[in-house]
């Protein structure tokens, strides 16, 4: 079996990232965004703001998921933008989009993907995470009842063109599983929205 990993992206990754992001989601969510929609993610302008989220710098991670020469998932997490109501006042990381390609479902690569980032958000300070996915993407929502994650009661709509987008938003902790032998995680110490079959 190939060598399974994760590592922070290079702009080298953009198009597989892109790549995978609107296949996933054309097969994924044909039911719950308009085709147009899915079809931008393929566009300059998601180009354009892959590029800078893979060169933000700290605070900002872009992770990929390889399997022997194969990019099969990608995560992109930072402190969340939301307010949100901390006894401390330090804001949660946020998973902003966790994607493994359905094909490399089941292999462990979401899990892995979620641990890189959460090592990544640990180190910024981050003393939780949040997510936010669409209501009806059980798959999802069962990956992070998994990791400890739970709905907190929070909703949002959003404008998805021809219909709104119901998502709901998850929080738990930024615990880290033990790696399995003969698996690599690679995340920097220090920095540098859906999942679909997530392993």
């Amino acid at each position: 079996m190939a060598l399974a990993s994760v590592r922070p992206a290079t702009l080298d990754d953009v198009e597989e990232i892109i790549r995978i992001q609107a296949s996933t989601w054309r097969t994924a969510y044909a039911e719950l965004i308009p085709r147009a929609a899915v079809d931008r993610l393929s566009g300059p302008a998601a180009r354009q703001a892959w590029r800078a989220a893979v060169t933000a710098g700290a605070g900002h991670h872009v992770f990929v998921a390889t399997e022997g020469n194969w990019t099969v998932g990608f995560c992109a997490a930072a402190r969340a933008a939301e307010d949100f109501d901390q006894p401390d006042g330090v804001p949660l990381g946020q998973l902003a989009t966790l994607l493994v390609e359905p094909r490399w479902g089941r292999r462990g690569h979401g899990k892995r993907l979620f641990d890189a980032a959460a090592e990544a958000l640990r180190a910024d300070g981050a003393p939780g995470g949040l997510v936010w996915v669409p209501e009806q993407d059980v798959a999802s929502r069962a990956f992070y009842a998994r990791q400890g994650w739970e709905a907190d009661g929070m909703v949002r709509v959003l404008d998805a063109g021809d219909r709104e987008l119901r998502e709901i938003r998850l929080v738990g902790p930024l615990a880290l599983a033990k790696v399995e032998p003969g698996r690599n995680i690679h995340s920097p110490s220090n920095g540098s929205s859906p999942i679909v079959n997530p392993g």
